[in-house]
């Protein structure tokens, strides 16, 4: 891979965007995004992944200089492999977190709403400016945002393209945490830790189930988590967490992943 690549350290797999100078993100970083996403997802030396553009910025955006010349028949064409990489990065069934470091604009805010949890640094900057080209989000802001920060509010930052700065993202919930800006990666590492010791089986049907569920009538993600809430049954980790907590009270299973 030529600009997104998958650095796996004690379980916390980092999928990198590496795309000098803003990371925006083109039609070959997309090519290259779901792919990597795709590997995080099957690799069992992963538990929970972080997103990271790096030290300076997390993306800026979209390659516009690609797109300027397309026609409608060309999007139409692309659509799909333009949402394929947010997808499949939202598909991880694992624990996945955002770093934000300074700007997460338009394709690279629309990754953020893909994870499951963001952590951005104090002066970050979000937003979906693309109503200021005369365009949309099309890699999923328009559904993900609205779900994320309610239909009103995402109309407000569509609708306008206005940037978002930090402690506003934090108030309505567009991010999860505020810290310094050294602190993002360790921050985001500490987090997607958490997990490296978890019933895995569990933590993956309870994001199913909540993701899945938020698509559907409350009867229907009922329905959802029933399923899910007998599957994990079958674990190895369900029966050991089990008899531990039996035995020895809470907090205390040690648990395999299977």
């Amino acid at each position: 891979m030529e600009f997104v690549r998958l650095e796996v350290e004690d379980g916390v797999g980092t999928i990198r965007l590496d795309r000098p100078k803003m990371n925006a993100i083109s039609f070959q970083v997309q090519t290259e995004l779901r792919a990597v996403a795709e590997e995080a997802a099957g690799r069992d030396d992963v538990k929970a992944v972080v997103l990271y553009g790096g030290e300076r910025l997390f993306a800026a955006g979209n390659d516009v200089k690609e797109m300027a010349d397309l026609s409608f028949a060309d999007m139409v064409a692309r659509g799909d492999s333009v949402q394929a990489a947010v997808t499949a990065v939202a598909r991880i069934p694992k624990p996945v977190v955002a770093a934000v470091t300074g700007f997460a604009l338009g394709g690279g805010c629309e990754l953020t709403l893909a994870a499951d949890f963001r952590i951005a640094a104090e002066d970050a900057t979000l937003g979906q400016p693309e109503v200021l080209l005369g365009l949309i989000p099309g890699a999923g802001g328009t559904q993900r945002l609205a779900r994320l920060v309610g239909p009103s509010r995402a109309k407000d930052l569509i609708f306008t393209g206005r940037f978002v700065k930090a402690d506003e993202a934090l108030a309505i919930g567009l991010v999860d945490r505020v810290v310094p800006a050294a602190d993002v990666y360790a921050e985001a590492v500490a987090w997607a830790k958490q997990f490296t010791g978890a019933a895995s089986y569990a933590v993956r049907a309870a994001k199913e189930a909540i993701d899945q569920g938020l698509e559907v009538d409350l009867a229907t993600g009922l329905e959802i988590e029933k399923v899910r809430f007998a599957a994990v049954f079958g674990t190895e980790d369900a029966r050991n967490g089990m008899a531990s907590f039996v035995e020895n009270g809470p907090g205390k299973a040690v648990f395999k992943g299977r």
